[in-house]
């Protein structure tokens, strides 16, 4: 899950981790001082189809241009406008997210299927997970589980589980989804936006390691599930719910009831998707007609709700300001990228790299992909801030390489996604450990084994598109 909403915040008390918007400047600030040290150099580069390739074997060195001080502050507002396009795009999808969530409906759907599971601990753990793994996957779903996980703990408990269960079936089940990725427009979305590749092309891949992640996922909650229920001292937060830290009672589940017009909502939502999914594969569609066709989704959602016009765009304006940390980030983000290209380094970085890489088979390359973005995960944890980052880079690198570009989407999907489960860096992930009172070391304990297992999976996928040559 990934943070592109609020400021993350480590557990350790008396020290704060730094604000992730002052890491990015912190690059700004190196990579304009390195406009003064790394040789200047540029790619040729040739249009192929729609998008622009670099040219392998064309790299010259050229005059050194070095950042101005002034230059490296007026890198923040170029980036802005740069990003303009992924910037008001993630607006835009949030503020109809916004409407949407202001009715109710996707709540009062999540309680009616947790409680129709409720008392039957075969269906639970699979069909829980499962409807927060297609909010994830479609929605990108992160901070928006935590309003679920006291009642996932109750269920839990009712059945004879624990709270870890409870939380992991809400967190672990928008995990596997986010991870999927096939349609969540704040990730994969953005990433192959900027790697000029048709938004959700990919999807058939995708949705094969999204299964598996799932059903990995299920599996490794059942197990524990299985442990704890027969003997429930095995529990890692069993004196926690000894000292009521981690019990919650039935008020909770205080939704409102589903109704006819939910029904309704949710079903102009999907159409919604729908609608995109169609327009992207037949009419070419980009971030300009998504945002529009969200804002409609948003619009109808709100009028079938009989919400009066004022309370939509009240609505629509709350939706844009959970996203405006991820949003805003994205232009930071972009301005590292105006500074190298200012001082003419960029291609010189991607050179250095690739030269590093020409050793090593592509497949071997997908991996120290991941590699790197898992790393840049725990220090830039908003998905669209690492995206907009590490994209203009890679991208080229991978055209080197003669790696699919829909590689280094996965690389930066998957090392975005998954460890959001364990980094104390995610915001989402610590604001559900504060609402279920699990201390985030025994968290750790739980979910270090699934996490790396995931990273597993993602390893061989990538092994396994670059094999193919994904497209």
């Amino acid at each position: 899950m990934s943070n592109d909403r609020n400021e993350s915040s480590a557990p350790t008390p008396g020290f704060r981790f730094p604000h992730t918007y002052a890491i990015l400047f912190a690059v700004v600030i190196i990579a304009a001082v390195l406009s003064y040290v790394v040789p200047a150099g540029e790619f040729e580069r040739v249009e192929v189809g729609e998008r622009t390739e670099v040219v392998p074997g064309s790299y010259t060195g050229v005059e050194q241009s070095p950042v101005t001080f002034f230059e490296l502050f007026k890198a923040i507002p170029t980036g802005l406008i740069d990003g303009a396009s992924i910037i008001f795009y993630i607006f835009l999808v949030g503020g109809a997210f916004g409407i949407v969530r202001a009715t109710g409906a996707i709540e009062a759907a999540i309680q009616k299927v947790m409680v129709a599971v409720k008392g039957n601990e075969r269906l639970m753990i699979p069909v829980i997970m499962f409807v927060f793994s297609v909010l994830g996957f479609s929605t990108g779903m992160s901070e928006e589980a935590i309003i679920f996980v006291p009642i996932g703990i109750v269920l839990a408990t009712a059945l004879g589980y624990d709270a870890m269960v409870g939380t992991a079936i809400v967190t672990l089940g928008a995990a596997s989804g986010f991870i999927g990725g096939m349609l969540n427009p704040f990730t994969v979305g953005i990433a192959q936006e900027i790697a000029e590749l048709t938004i959700f092309s990919g999807w058939q891949f995708r949705t094969v390691i999204y299964l598996v992640v799932l059903g990995a996922g299920i599996l490794y909650v059942m197990h524990y599930a299985k442990k704890v229920k027969k003997d429930p001292e095995k529990s890692l937060v069993y004196e926690e719910s000894k000292r009521g830290q981690v019990n919650f009672t039935e008020d909770v589940m205080n939704f409102e009831e589903l109704k006819k017009r939910h029904v309704f909502i949710l079903l102009t939502f999907t159409a919604g998707i729908i609608i995109n999914v169609y327009g992207i594969f037949q009419h070419g569609w980009f971030l300009t007609e998504l945002s529009a066709n969200f804002f409609v989704i948003g619009l109808l959602a709100g009028l079938v709700s009989g919400m009066r016009i004022n309370d939509i765009f009240d609505a629509f304006i709350d939706g844009m300001k959970l996203v405006v940390y991820g949003a805003i980030i994205v232009g930071f983000a972009r301005a590292i990228v105006v500074v190298l290209e200012s001082g003419v380094i960029i291609d010189t970085i991607i050179h250095g790299m690739s030269s590093i890489l020409d050793f090593l088979p592509p497949s071997i390359t997908a991996l120290g992909m991941l590699v790197i973005q898992v790393i840049i995960n725990f220090f830039i944890p908003s998905g669209s801030g690492q995206a907009m980052t590490t994209m203009p880079i890679m991208t080229p690198i991978a055209d080197l390489q003669e790696i699919p570009r829909q590689v280094a989407v996965l690389a930066y999907q998957y090392g975005d996604a998954i460890t959001n489960t364990i980094i104390p860096t995610s915001a989402s992930l610590m604001g559900v450990l504060a609402v279920s009172g699990i201390p985030y070391l025994k968290w750790v304990k739980f979910v270090w084994k699934i996490t790396a297992l995931w990273l597993f999976i993602a390893a061989l996928a990538l092994v396994a598109a670059t094999m193919i040559g994904i497209s």
